[in-house]
């Protein structure tokens, strides 16, 4: 259903895609979740953040039928995003995604998010079975 795509001759790092094809399913559409939890946003630092939107992409994937293994597409939006950040992000991501066939994505840093305090937002497509 999906399949990932990296052309022969691209220098593309282990654990990326440069596309995943789709075949069958049905699309799903995520739009951006960011870390709130019930009592607000959850966390203070960006791997706090992190855990938790991806777990409520987690719980988004579940009510849809899907897990992460369906994610064929993940934007990822850090406020003041620098370098030092990639790991991190890389080491959370990695707990979620299906690392033999991982989704291509995309990591943006940015200025700022629709609330203060949020540091993390994160939108996905997803193909449901």
């Amino acid at each position: 259903m999906l399949t990932p795509v990296n052309p022969i001759g691209q220098t593309i790092p282990p654990g990326l895609s440069q596309a995943i094809l789709v075949k069958g399913g049905n699309l799903l559409i995520l739009s951006g979740h960011v870390p709130l939890g019930p009592a607000g946003i959850v966390g203070t630092d960006v791997e706090t953040q992190l855990v938790q939107t991806f777990e409520n992409i987690a719980e988004t994937l579940k009510a849809a039928g899907a897990d992460f293994s369906s994610i064929a597409r993940l934007t990822t939006y850090i406020v003041n995003y620098h370098v030092d950040l990639l790991p991190v992000f890389r080491t959370v991501r990695d707990r979620y995604i299906n690392l033999q066939r991982p989704p291509a994505s995309t990591l943006v840093g940015i200025a700022a998010l629709a609330l203060p305090g949020l540091l993390v937002e994160i939108d996905a497509i997803a193909v449901v079975p």
